[in-house]
């Protein structure tokens, strides 16, 4: 069974929810194509040092993270209820990150991350909401293919509106996590690159706006 831990920082209460039902797959019109396999078109690279030496490629038809630490981010900047995936293949060794509601900026700590991490020495794996709540199961082998999706909404719990997110590695729900806090209410998508020994790959990145 997956092993999960809340961790909650200063400024933010979650609360875990468990699923035991998700709905049925939307229709493949629905569903909104961010990467086009040939360009980055759009997408930003910022450093986190001026001096770094990284990049993001399209390399046959995949989109290629790999060098010092960055953050690769998507031209709109303004989601905010969404259902956001990912076609992900991580190094062995190697880390990464899926980010959402994220401020454009040369920071790892800038909105909600999806950790990207098979085998890295951080023992925070693919599946946990980075300093939120931590799977420390290894879900998905180094050099493999697999899909991370979140769904993000704000709803009203218990009186008050809260921001939900509900994670899913190839296509199994993990958990859904309330942020009473709405430490983020709208920004970018973004991926990570982490650091000079990671090598993360996307083929396919895609969104469906909700209300």
């Amino acid at each position: 069974m997956t092993m999960l831990r809340t961790c909650c920082a200063a400024a933010t209460l979650a609360l875990l929810v468990p699923l035991v039902a998700c709905a049925a797959e939307p229709k493949a019109e629905e569903w909104t194509s961010l990467f086009d396999g040939e360009t980055l078109s759009g997408w930003e690279m910022i450093k986190l040092r001026p001096d770094g030496d990284c990049s993001w490629t399209v390399e046959d038809g995949l989109l290629v993270g790999r060098g010092d630490p960055s953050m690769l981010f998507s031209p709109k900047g303004d989601y905010t209820n969404f259902r956001f995936r990912a076609e992900i293949k991580i190094n062995d060794g190697g880390n990464s990150g899926m980010y959402f509601r994220s401020e454009k900026g040369p920071t790892f700590s800038g909105g909600y991350e999806a950790q990207i991490n098979s085998t890295h020495g951080d023992p925070i794996k693919t599946g946990s909401i980075y300093t939120r709540v931590h799977v420390y199961e290894e879900l998905v082998p180094p050099d493999t293919w697999f899909t991370q999706e979140v769904e993000v909404v704000d709803k009203e719990y218990r009186g008050k509106v809260v921001t939900s997110i509900t994670v899913k590695v190839n296509d199994k729900v993990l958990y859904e996590l309330l942020d009473y806090d709405r430490q983020y209410t709208q920004g970018h998508f973004a991926f990570q690159g982490h650091d000079p020994g990671s090598v993360v790959s996307l083929r396919k990145i895609e969104v469906m706006e909700l209300p």
